[in-house]
């Protein structure tokens, strides 16, 4: 009964999926939804794309081990870096009619700064977009006890997911997230429910979780361990700002006053719900016992699932597979799309600049396919891997390379060219240069070491005599205005 109702859950969610796709008659409408969406939308779209299988499997695993401590990436800097992009980008960008995140550092670094950040962004959602792939995999592994494999179970999720992504593009992912977070809600707070009532009610679940230390957030030791601290809440707080899913809603969204709330919302509403699943997991433990306590010392992201099969009825069975299939399938769409379109607009069209229309259209269809590929391949050769550290792990690129580029740009006017240019360099180039060194890294966090360079980059690199040409083919010392 449970494989019948998840079937048909896959059913409907793809049969919206293409419903939306007859809206699409040109990139625009593929790429950012026509700039029609409205508050509601935006905001489940916000929402659920950025719930995805981290939430409910990584995070809630991660907290049952470490505590709050070990989660403040996500869903801490997760949601702070949504209501970020509402306050702080999200008016100035949607002013711009831009299609990418690319765009904006081609209007206003160059062909060149847009070509280096388009990259980064791109490369930072194979992470990404394989967690979501390897949480697929897991959970047709767990419903069909067994039956089909984890690297089966991918592609088949996968295989659902770009059916109706590459047909109605940022239209299906809208209106597909508008139903997915109403399920996820509803799924979620049915399923804290019966596992408070499992576990003995709510107040025995906090009390044996403060009792375990699991409330300890901020670091204990000296000073090397709030440098750490510190670089891990700003890898999604910041380096999921220079993301084209996150840009894509704010230019989805139907005017300038919408693309601010959206996101400022959808991350409010990010944070509230991601607590559910690390309250359920916790219940868990004082549920199964030993049973709990083995899954823990083997992966503890199947807690939570075997809670769930083992101990709750049906109709709340399909409730969480419902709620976790919509929240894998609502970011994996997302970020399956965001880095087609990045690099058909900002690749692709810089080496065939006369594509019409129809052909953008095609080219982004194609890509979608040829992406999706690609993350397979890789998702089934990192099986294994923690999908919370496929996640924290993807934001590392962008942070280090595209973000401080992105807000100087914004609000330096006295950023140039030569200053982008070598902030991307040097942050990039110091964040290799501390991966490829292991006791540089124990040492010091090597995305902050990253980001210190950047900004040394920027800074200096504007600021001193120019050798590189700007945007319009000017040597020069500044920009006269930050829109320029």
């Amino acid at each position: 009964m449970l494989i019948t109702f998840v079937v048909l859950y896959l059913i409907a969610s793809v049969a919206i999926g293409l419903f939306a796709a007859t809206r699409v008659r040109n990139t625009a409408d593929y790429a950012v939804a026509g700039r029609s969406l409205a508050l509601p939308v935006v905001i489940a779209t916000t929402f659920a794309t950025w719930f995805g299988s981290e939430t409910v499997l990584g995070v809630s695993a991660r907290f049952v081990t470490d505590g709050l401590g070990g989660v403040v990436e996500d869903p801490f800097g997760a949601s702070l870096c949504l209501v970020f992009v509402g306050l702080f980008f999200a008016y100035k960008l949607y002013q711009r009619n831009l299609i990418t995140l690319g765009d904006y550092y081609r209007q206003r670094y160059g062909r060149g700064v847009e070509l280096l950040c388009s990259i980064m962004i791109i490369i930072s959602y194979l992470g990404w977009v394989a967690a979501q792939i390897t949480a697929l995999g897991l959970v047709f592994n767990l419903l069909t006890d067994g039956a089909v494999s984890v690297p089966m179970g991918m592609v088949i999720g996968t295989s659902i997911v770009l059916l109706y992504t590459i047909f109605g593009g940022m239209w299906s992912v809208a209106l597909t997230d508008f139903v997915q977070m109403i399920v996820i809600a509803i799924g979620l707070v049915a399923i804290a429910w019966f596992a408070a009532d499992l576990a003995g009610g709510a107040g025995k679940v906090i009390d044996y979780a403060r009792s375990e230390g699991k409330f300890q957030f901020f670091p204990t030791g000296g000073a090397k361990e709030w440098i750490f601290f510190f670089a891990a809440a700003i890898t999604m707080m910041l380096g999921s700002i220079p993301q084209q899913d996150v840009f894509q809603r704010v230019m989805s969204s139907r005017d300038a006053k919408t693309a601010v709330r959206g996101p400022v919302i959808g991350g409010t509403l990010y944070f509230l719900f991601a607590l559910i699943p690390m309250f359920v997991v916790t219940a868990a433990v004082l549920v199964m016992g030993e049973e709990a306590t083995k899954l823990l010392a083997d992966d503890p992201q199947k807690v939570l699932p075997t809670l769930v099969l083992k101990h709750m009825p049906v109709a709340l069975q399909v409730a969480f597979y419902g709620a976790l299939l919509s929240a894998i399938m609502s970011t994996a769409s997302a970020t399956l799309l965001a880095p087609s379109t990045t690099f058909v607009e900002n690749i692709l069209r810089n080496m065939r600049p006369h594509m019409t229309d129809g052909q953008t259209l095609k080219a982004m269809r194609i890509t979608v396919v040829v992406v999706t590929g690609v993350v397979l391949m890789y998702a089934i050769a990192m099986e294994g891997t923690s999908i919370y550290e496929l996640v924290s792990g993807a934001y590392q690129v962008p942070l280090v390379g595209a973000f401080v580029p992105l807000v100087f740009g914004l609000y330096w006017s006295r950023a140039t060219t030569q200053g982008a240019i070598a902030s991307v360099v040097l942050g990039l180039g110091t964040w290799l240069v501390f991966v490829a060194t292991p006791a540089l890294s124990e040492a010091f966090p090597q995305q902050l070491a990253g980001v210190l360079a950047a900004l040394a980059g920027m800074v200096a690199g504007s600021l001193l005599p120019q050798r590189v040409a700007d945007h319009r083919g000017r040597v020069h010392h500044f920009e006269g205005s930050a829109a320029a």
